[in-house]
């Protein structure tokens, strides 16, 4: 008989040996708790292309494999991997026994990480949210710091917004066409149904799209896959929501061939973390499959996940002294209850048909059609004629008054002269009612009824001066897509495939409650004449609930996408070579005739169309069966989002100024290192992101001329840039070793470098100096200079130490430290060009605006660094022939408070203006920040049938 050699970690059985002439390996995978064996699990011997999911017994059998040692890698999505060391030898097909794999209750993260990516951080949330939901699914050390150590202070992966990531349901792509993001809504709480995820990083090669440079993120819902059985669960925490339940139940493939899952679950909370913040979300949840032979077979899903939740204000330092850093502006009592007036609403069903072809062996062929509609909605207060409703309105606050420069004619006259009598009585004024007047709005919107002795004996409705209305998208959007695997020989693999999307989306103004009064005017009342009116066609309408005002147009948009990938493999070494195209078509259709743009707001704008083209490439050095080498390289040419390609949709056709594709390019390297004990990666990365376009609205003073010489003139703003380039690069590193059988340390470390990498373009569109000879008052600023300085929105380096205890008796607890720094605020552009040097009254610059000076006040502020402490751990049991468990975390275990992002306030539009406000030691206009959670805690109580 041979010698052989077998080299055993954890629960890892042999069996017995088989001397054939053939060699190989074969064995049966089965649940270490219920003894039951696990179908579909990948089996892969790692550093190799050898890969196979056993069968529905559990077994799973490699032939012909060449002598030598290898790793083998079990993976099961709910499991802890398999990672057992093996050495081949000629002429023996090894017969590895039982291979128990041990519930992973850790991943009962997932379930909390739905926290953090639905937080609203600003008044735009898709803008701000987390890449933390694209992590759920990556098992890498790294990875996993990134979602849940570092998502909850708005940690990017390599400093990359989620418009760069590619989110994929059964193969069809869900990113919006309208900002280029993922909406994490439309799938929130069905954490159980979603669990089937496949993730890659950067640009690595992906089965089913060509993607983005930051990852591609894949949920599979085939009903066959899922494992048979039900899932109950339900949690108890203190962040966006304050409990959770959840059911899931799946069949399994019957012998008439059918297969079905279904899950629902709900999410409440009357407030949330910060004040006023309620939430209200439910989930539901179904997929069937029918196959239809040994070939074909069809699968149904459908998703429904209505929610509407709360903001929170972002605050100046001001607001947040006199209050506290949960305070929000956004809410206040009616009737004894809190009422949020910025409710975000998602009602989006979803409904997909796939179709799985198994063409022979070697090729397979999957298709599907999408059907999604349904609305997305902001609600806000809308006033005309009055003042502004928010408490927090600098008007209303001490700093106003503390601020105060003298005027002559309209001129700074340089005197500081403050009033400290004011400022106490609105001091006082904003501590004793900090929350919006409910009540206020009400009275202000109808007139007493006096009785014959002059008392008031009630109120009766008038015009409106308050409303409550909502700023709503409803989309219709249809999308077809397939998608081709086909094994060419022995060592070359083809994935090909290409999608049609068709969105057409509704914007508009909804006016949701009159707030007691009879009517609202459809008007803009900072206009007069004509040009206040929303619609000429339709001139002085007075609006009731339901109707639609101020704005409403369609967006129509079409996109092609196509891609090839070859996958070469070799015993040394594996590369890939992928290509891609697109087609992207927009075009804006208004229905109103805007009073200020009457001859470019009603009917259809040109149609803009923009044709890209992305290349890839990348390789794999297989030094031994534990290390490996890897590069990938990318550069893509991509269409601007829908959103940012008119400069001003809400009132007019106009397409933004030197609006172009972006050319993005990515390098990264790593190098792997993975044992039974020991796992370790390194990676280097870069990435340019060139000629973006970014739109954005604000109010602005003194930067135009008002014709005469007033500089305090306020406007509403659209302003646009263009030509603006982003540059990161930076580093990842992850360790983790296995001290023992029980105890395991970690170690993550992100060092990044991003800043922007151009002065790009700034336009400006001001309504208020339209005309019908100037139907787009652009106003050319020149360029901003934001060279060299530093992106804003997530910390540019963290680290993070763990260490993890896990005992056979199924109880495990972690803790982990995290030091998170060089994190800035998102900088005003307008501040940054050569405008804000100049008296727009006079044409010249200000004599007293020296570089000196202008050095500091546009300094870019960088947040304190932040240290975090989390605990997890959990327990489970085996209650007659259930298995039960409980999942707990603790994140921020010292109530650390830390700014998690802020921007700074363009209103104060020029240099003196600026100056002041700051040289005043209390500036009126001065940034707003966004503030993490303090100490947290997610519990989840869950059993499996």
């Amino acid at each position: 008989m041979n010698k052989f050699y077998v080299v055993f970690f954890l629960l890892f059985q042999l069996g017995g040996i088989n001397a054939q002439n053939d060699t190989g390996i074969f064995g049966r995978v089965v649940d270490s708790k219920t003894q039951n064996p696990l179908g579909f699990v990948v089996v892969s011997i790692q550093n190799s292309s050898l890969m196979q999911l056993t069968k529905a017994d559990g077994n799973f059998s490699f032939d012909s494999l060449p002598p030598g040692n290898i790793l083998l890698l079990v993976h099961s999505q709910g499991f802890q991997d398999g990672l057992y060391p093996i050495e081949i030898t000629a002429g023996i097909r090894l017969d590895l026994g039982t291979i128990a794999l041990e519930e992973d209750q850790s991943i009962e993260q997932q379930s909390s990480i739905i926290t953090l990516i639905e937080s609203d951080f600003g008044e735009d949330n898709s803008s701000s949210e987390s890449t933390s939901g694209l992590l759920q699914s990556s098992r890498d050390a790294f990875l996993q710091a990134a979602a849940f150590n570092w998502g909850q202070a708005r940690f990017r992966v390599r400093g990359l917004d989620s418009e760069h990531s590619t989110m994929m349901i059964n193969g069809v792509v869900m990113n919006k066409i309208l900002d280029g993001r993922p909406q994490w809504g439309e799938w929130g709480g069905l954490n159980d149904a979603l669990r089937n995820q496949e993730f890659t990083l950067g640009t690595a090669p992906s089965d089913y799209t060509f993607g983005g440079i930051l990852g591609t993120q894949e949920i599979n819902t085939r009903a066959s896959i899922y494992r048979p059985g039900s899932r109950i669960s339900f949690s108890g925490t203190n962040t966006n929501y304050s409990w959770r339940t959840m059911a899931t139940h799946a069949s399994g493939m019957n012998a008439r061939g059918w297969a079905f899952v279904v899950s629902a679950g709900k999410r409440w909370a009357q407030e949330g973390y910060f004040e006023g913040t309620n939430y209200d979300a439910n989930s539901f949840f179904i997929s069937i499959e029918k196959k239809l032979s040994e070939q074909h077979s069809l699968n149904l899903t459908a998703l429904y996940t209505p929610n509407s939740r709360a903001k929170n204000s972002p605050n100046t330092a001001e607001v947040t002294q006199l209050t506290n850093v949960k305070y929000n502006s956004y809410w206040g009592f009616q009737d004894g209850k809190k009422r949020n007036a910025r409710i975000k609403t998602i009602e989006e069903p979803t409904i997909m048909l796939n179709h799985y072809f198994k063409i022979n062996d070697k090729a397979n062929l999957n298709s599907s059609v999408l059907y999604q509609f349904g609305k997305i909605a902001n609600s806000n207060i809308d006033f005309q004629n009055a003042n502004s409703p928010d408490p927090a309105y600098y008007r209303k606050m001490p700093s106003y008054y503390t601020s105060l420069y003298a005027r002559d004619n309209g001129e700074f006259s340089g005197a500081f002269t403050p009033d400290f009598e004011n400022a106490e009585k609105s001091k006082a004024a904003f501590l004793a009612n900090p929350q919006v007047d409910w009540k206020a709005l009400y009275e202000a919107n109808q007139n007493p009824v006096f009785d014959s002795n002059g008392l008031i004996t009630g109120y009766e409705p008038t015009k409106s001066k308050y409303v409550l209305y909502e700023d709503q998208v409803q989309d219709q959007t249809v999308v077809a897509t397939t998608n081709l695997s086909v094994l060419l020989s022995e060592h070359i693999a083809l994935n090909a495939g290409a999608f049609f999307k068709k969105l057409q989306s509704q914007n508009s103004q909804q006016l949701l409650d009159l707030l007691g009064g009879s009517y609202f005017e459809d008007i803009d009342a900072f206009y007069g004449g004509n040009q206040s009116q929303s619609d000429l066609n339709n001139p002085d309408r007075q609006v009731v609930v339901g109707d639609t005002y101020g704005y409403n147009y369609n967006f129509y948009a079409n996109t092609l996408d196509a891609f090839t990938q070859f996958k070469f493999t070799f015993s040394k070494v594996d590369f890939y070579l992928a290509q891609s195209f697109s087609k992207s078509s927009y075009q804006r259709e208004g229905l109103y005739k805007n009073g200020i743009y009457p001859s470019n707001s009603f009917g259809k704008s040109e149609k803009v169309v923009f044709e890209n083209f992305g290349f890839k490439a990348g390789l794999n050095l297989k030094i031994s069966g534990k290390q490996l080498v890897t590069f990938n390289a990318a550069h893509l040419t991509k269409a601007p989002s829908l959103r940012n390609t008119f400069a001003n949709s809400r009132v007019n056709n106009s397409i933004a100024d030197g609006i172009e594709s972006e050319n993005n390019s990515s390098l990264d390297a790593s190098y792997v290192y993975r044992s039974p004990k020991f796992k370790a990666r390194l990676t280097a990365y870069y990435a340019l992101l060139k000629n973006a376009t970014q739109i954005s609205f604000f109010y602005a003073e003194g930067i135009f001329d008002d014709g005469a010489g007033y500089l305090n003139t306020d406007a509403f703003v659209s302003q646009t840039l263009t030509q603006l380039n982003k540059k990161n690069i930076g580093a990842e590193f992850s360790l983790e070793y296995q001290l023992s059988p029980t105890f395991k340390t970690t170690f993550s470390a992100a060092f990044g470098e991003y800043t922007y990498d151009s002065n790009p373009k700034v336009t400006l569109i001001n309504d208020a100096q339209a005309s019908v000879e100037n139907t787009s008052p652009v106003f050319d600023f020149g360029t901003a200079a934001l060279k060299k300085y530093k992106q804003a929105g997530m910390p540019q380096r963290a680290y993070s130490v763990g260490v993890e205890y896990r005992d056979p008796k199924y109880w495990w607890i972690s803790a982990n430290i995290n030091y998170l720094t060089n994190s800035y605020i998102d900088i005003s552009p307008i501040s940054r060009t050569e405008i804000f040097y100049r008296n727009p009254s006079s044409g010249f610059n200000f004599p007293e605006a020296t570089e000196e000076r202008a050095a500091q006040l546009l300094q870019q502020e960088k947040f304190a660094p932040t240290m975090l402490l989390n605990l997890v751990g959990g327990k489970s049991w085996r209650i007659y022939g259930k298995n039960v468990g409980i999942f707990a975390s603790i994140n921020n275990v010292l109530d650390v408070t830390y700014k998690t992002g802020g921007y700074e306030q363009a209103r104060n539009a020029n240099f003196r203006e600026r100056n002041q406000d700051i040289s005043s030691g209390s500036p009126s206009f001065g940034p707003k920040y966004f503030y993490g959670y303090g100490r947290t805690y997610f519990v989840n109580l869950y059993i499996n049938l």
